[in-house]
């Protein structure tokens, strides 16, 4: 005689997943301001009416926060990067920011942000 099989129940799942980026460590999110995903980067890169010129008015390293001012309308546009665009991020830098995609792009570097 076999005995009755009872499935175990599945655990539920109370934690969230924490970014490593506040840990020193490589950005394990997407979420805006976090790591670029390739998707994102390719969208970006595919539709290149959605780039504005812009100049970065100033920067802050310490909480990521970048401050940009586009050259067609002047708006000044606030932007977060937890993936580090802002350090080593001069003002005056010309950069360029995807409005539709919220990507920014500094030289040849590509960052994921959001907007604020």
């Amino acid at each position: 005689m076999s005995s009755q099989h009872r499935p175990f129940p599945p655990l539920e799942v109370r934690e969230r997943a924490t970014c490593m980026c506040g840990h020193g460590d490589v950005c394990s999110s997407y979420e805006p301001g976090h790591a670029l995903h390739l998707i994102q980067a390719r969208l970006a890169s595919a539709t290149p009416s959605g780039w504005a010129d812009a100049i970065v008015d100033q920067a802050d390293a310490s909480t990521g926060v970048i401050l940009v001012r586009t050259l067609d309308e002047g708006d000044l546009v606030s932007v977060w990067s937890g993936a580090g665009a802002a350090a080593g991020l001069a003002a005056g830098t010309p950069v360029a920011l995807h409005a539709r995609y919220n990507v920014l792009a500094i030289g040849r570097e590509r960052f994921n942000v959001l907007r604020g």
